[in-house]
């Protein structure tokens, strides 16, 4: 039996930097997770990833669950979405350097 839909964001990567981006709610790709549009309604959220799937500047796009937060933003419910919107586990490099 198929898994039930859950609200989710649409995620991917900037094919020129790599860099994880979302949509936000105006259609456009954002590096901030919080901007994301919370997709609660399955046919949009497949519509959208088959939008994306087509664009060139990004690359990998996937529907990652995810659930409003007290300050309504959305907020990632696994752990791998938790690290990529944050970058690597050390402080050496990527988006936590100089932290």
């Amino acid at each position: 039996m198929a898994r039930a839909f859950r609200p989710c964001v649409l995620t991917a990567n900037d094919l020129f930097d790599g860099a994880v981006v979302y949509l936000d709610p105006d259609g456009a790709w954002t590096r901030r997770p919080g901007a994301a549009r919370l997709l609660e309604d399955e046919a949009e959220a497949n519509r959208r990833l088959a939008a994306a799937a087509r664009e060139d500047a990004i690359v990998d796009p996937y529907l990652a669950e995810a659930v409003p937060a007290s300050d309504g933003r959305p907020k990632a419910v696994h752990v791998r979405e938790a690290l990529r919107a944050t970058g690597p586990s050390n402080y050496d490099h990527g988006k936590q350097a100089g932290s």
